[in-house]
């Protein structure tokens, strides 16, 4: 059998806070697999979903979920005890790119550019007052306060004027361990990755444009019209080819696998700050990757078979 009418469980929803954003990549996934000629099925991440695989019996799987449990290793265990070639990266990889605490420990040792953090474990909330007070001593008071282990700038708290880290924290902290980092003004820019053979290939550089004083917060990734996608990014070509060659290099370092998208602030001095890199980056009709493979030449539907037929090689 060739990777031609393939039979492709396309995961989506759960219980996490990014499953309507999954619901929205599922279905542009399901779509793209039609248009290339395989047969996708949308299966929902609940405690029906073993069953429902198995009695599907898919070819390949393509987690098309965003957090976690979907990005975090837990899914991609579960799917290597069931036997079934996954679209991604593996539980390791998963794991540690999830985990931005981590992930930046990593970066730093292979010398790629991040800034310093402050680490806060879920606390009693009288203590948070006293974990503002040394994140301010450490990092200043202008901070971003964000969940260790979410995506989609959910739980997300930019603080560009300083203001209340306590208060931020508390919502942060509904989510799970927060990283505080210090606040950065620059351009929001992203670089994707992808794997053709045994190459790493680098998506063109992209900017994030949203209105002024706001970010790319989870309105404006997802409602269409809220943000404008430079492409490629008004950067000189030694910028942009640095920030090409860290995309790659965390993609290595990370021990991903067939795609990945890494995000970056860079500053008016062109100073840069990697923040993180998503393993499932999303497919929506407003997502940044779909528009940086198109650049390289993958429509929507070419993408998609692109990656499943990196899984179907590898089951």
């Amino acid at each position: 059998m060739t990777h031609q009418n393939l039979k492709v469980a396309v995961l989506m929803g759960g219980a996490g806070a990014e499953a309507a954003v999954s619901r929205a990549s599922a279905a542009q996934v399901q779509a793209a697999l039609t248009a290339a000629g395989h047969r996708g099925q949308l299966i929902e991440l609940d405690a029906a979903c073993a069953a429902t695989l198995l009695e599907l019996d898919p070819d390949v799987v393509f987690p098309a979920l965003h957090g976690p449990p979907g990005e975090d290793g837990t899914v991609q265990g579960f799917l290597e005890l069931l036997g079934y070639p996954y679209v991604g990266s593996g539980v390791h990889g998963s794991a540690m790119a999830m985990d931005k605490a981590a992930a930046k420990d990593v970066f730093r040792r292979h010398g790629l550019p991040v800034t310093e953090d402050y680490l806060v474990a879920p606390t009693a909330a009288e203590t948070l007052d006293l974990e503002a007070e040394k994140i301010t001593q450490r990092l200043g008071p202008r901070v971003v306060v964000k969940p260790m282990s979410q995506g989609s700038a959910i739980g997300v708290t930019p603080l560009p004027n300083g203001g209340d880290i306590a208060g931020a924290l508390e919502d942060g902290l509904r989510y799970g361990p927060c990283l505080v980092e210090p606040f950065i003004s620059g351009k929001e820019i992203t670089v994707g990755v992808l794997e053709v053979a045994s190459d790493l290939v680098p998506h063109p550089v992209i900017e994030i444009v949203t209105a002024t004083d706001e970010w790319y917060d989870y309105e404006n990734r997802y409602a269409p019209g809220q943000s404008e996608h430079i492409v490629p990014a008004a950067l000189g070509a030694s910028l942009s080819r640095r920030l090409q060659e860290i995309a790659v290099e965390a993609h290595r370092v990370l021990g991903l696998r067939d795609l990945s998208r890494a995000d970056f602030i860079v500053t008016d001095l062109d100073d840069i700050a990697l923040l993180e890199v998503n393993t499932l980056p999303g497919m929506t009709p407003t997502s940044l990757y779909p528009d940086g493979a198109r650049h390289l030449g993958y429509e929507f539907p070419a993408l998609i078979d692109h990656l499943v037929a990196r899984a179907w090689q590898r089951r």
